[in-house]
């Protein structure tokens, strides 16, 4: 079997395997009562990530560079860095809520790469001659991973913004510092459970109890108390979730950040010796410091403000489309040092 058939067969199946995955997942957010479903979503990720893995290998061996020299490859390492975050944060959360999301991108990313670009560019040609350095695998990589970690931890802070709609629930104590994940669950369940027997009282009690300014909900996990609006109960069961997302999210930018900063560095030390100066001010150079800044000022506003909840979430979820226009939307004006066939 030679490359062509072995790609044709192996971008097609992971295609395949993605749509089918981001179905179970969604049934199986539907219809939560079937718990065999999340584990066959977590299979098909896997046998996704494995089927891209081997993708990329092959043209590794038959180039004889690392595979990312065109916007074919870069689009399947982008999909494998996804599934195999993806993948991370389902362990780190023990939750298959990360599916939901995470595997309509990945699927509509493998569509595009596969059955959306010409053939002409999903061949694999010789490097140009600034793209023949180790280098290449350092610096391009690890940017990769780095979007790859950013895109699913927006795309965890957007489910939560799409679970406390209308609510304006603001978790406080889900950082650094307040107690175990597990703990903050247990939290999270006790106040949920205080909020339902308030609701049921015709005289409401203040102690758990308590409006604030603009109608907004807060949620004080240590210890725990509840604020709400009384005219929007708030479940338990949403009120986890909402907590789980937001951890999530928290957690993987955590780990997508110093990808990027890395990815940064080695590109600067790149581009010294390629052209001579550590920095340009080329779009793609722009748009990675602007990428950079926004990350840097939602774990600044976690970490050293204290913000929780939607407002963090509101700049995570900003933070998903400015990885697209780093990643992509420089490349399609077609100027700038970067643009070497829509590398990277």
């Amino acid at each position: 079997m030679n490359l062509v058939t072995l790609q044709n067969v192996l971008d097609n199946t992971s295609f395949a395997v993605l749509f089918c995955t981001m179905l179970v997942y969604w049934v199986g957010a539907a219809f939560p009562q079937i718990p065999t479903l999340a584990g066959i979503g977590t299979v098909g990720m896997t046998i996704a990530n494995l089927c891209i893995a081997t993708l990329l290998g092959a043209r590794w061996l038959e180039a004889g560079y690392f595979p990312l020299s065109n916007l074919y490859e870069s689009l399947f390492f982008l999909t494998w860095g996804i599934t195999t975050i993806h993948l991370l944060a389902e362990r780190m959360s023990r939750s298959r809520l990360v599916g939901v999301v995470t595997a309509p991108v990945t699927m509509a990313i493998t569509a595009f790469a596969a059955l959306s670009l010409p053939s002409t560019m999903q061949t694999a040609e010789p490097l140009v001659p600034a793209l023949k350095s180790n280098w290449l695998m350092m610096h391009v990589s690890v940017m990769m991973l780095s979007y790859a970690a950013l895109m699913v931890g927006s795309l965890m802070a957007i489910a939560f913004l799409v679970v406390t709609r209308g609510q304006n629930i603001e978790l406080r104590g889900s950082s650094v510092g307040t107690g175990s994940y597990r703990d903050r669950k247990y939290q999270l369940r006790r106040a949920g459970e205080l909020v339902s027997s308030t609701l049921e009282e015709t005289t409401p009690s203040p102690a758990p109890v308590s409006e604030s300014s603009g109608g907004t909900a807060v949620l004080e996990l240590a210890p725990p108390s509840v604020a709400t609006n009384p005219t929007v109960p708030l479940s338990s069961q949403r009120l986890s979730l909402a907590d789980t997302l937001d951890n999530i999210s928290y957690r993987i930018i955590g780990l997508g950040f110093p990808l990027l900063t890395i990815g940064i560095i080695a590109g600067a030390v790149w581009a010294n010796e390629a052209w001579g100066s550590y920095w340009s001010w080329d779009p793609k150079e722009t748009w990675a410091l602007i990428t950079w800044l926004v990350f840097a000022a939602y774990l600044h506003a976690r970490i050293t403000k204290g913000w929780q909840g939607r407002r963090p979430a509101i700049l995570a979820a900003t933070g998903f489309l400015v990885v697209w226009v780093c990643y992509l939307g420089v490349n399609l004006l077609g100027k700038g040092l970067h643009s070497y066939g829509w590398f990277f």
